[in-house]
């Protein structure tokens, strides 16, 4: 579920979570689940840190530690969504996908329209919560974990054989394909700073 409540804090740990319209399973149609490892690069450029992450087809879940920032944390990940939504575009119509770009067309709403948003790509809001105990990280970590295996269908059987996900470094001890900070860490890390 969305909201449209904006992260009254500029750091702290927050699990996030955003869609793409519809329930389009994008990422997998565009082959585009390194837009979101190109996104996570740039949040680790600005001083944040990825806890954990899964890219499902048609959503993303991730739990980022946000260093103090002087912009929005609401605004970075509106950001990340408006330049993955542009090179998705791309991508679909590198791959002649007119009729699916049509139907992202249709589903903008007038008043988007009128600020010349040409696609809906993700959902317009997306839910997030803070993460405020170790306790809550970790249930956020095996929920995320376990999406790809309790899907239909399933996409992997047991967590950490899930390609993008950041299961295998917290049940097999091993970075997976995109290195990740161990929510252990976070009690050494000042993101207040």
């Amino acid at each position: 579920m969305s909201v449209r409540k904006a992260i009254p804090y500029n750091n702290g740990v927050y699990f996030i979570t955003f869609t793409c319209t519809q329930w389009l399973p994008l990422f997998s149609i565009c082959e585009a689940y390194s837009l979101v490892y190109k996104w996570f690069d740039h949040l680790k450029k600005e001083g944040h840190y990825i806890i954990g992450y899964v890219i499902m087809p048609h959503h993303v879940h991730a739990i980022i530690a946000f260093k103090n920032t002087p912009i929005p944390i609401n605004t970075i990940v509106g950001n990340g969504k408006r330049i993955m939504a542009y090179e998705l575009v791309d991508i679909l119509k590198s791959k002649n996908r007119d009729i699916l770009i049509h139907e992202m067309q249709q589903m903008v709403n007038d008043t988007d329209r009128k600020r010349n948003k040409l696609h809906e790509v993700f959902e317009p809001s997306f839910d997030w919560k803070e993460c405020r105990t170790v306790e809550f990280i970790q249930q956020k970590l095996k929920y995320i974990h376990y999406n790809p295996c309790k899907c239909n269908p399933k996409l992997a059987n047991i967590p950490e054989d899930y390609l993008h996900s950041s299961a295998k470094f917290y049940i097999a001890g091993e970075q997976g394909v995109y290195p990740i900070t161990s929510y252990m860490e976070l009690s050494d890390i000042n993101l207040s700073l």
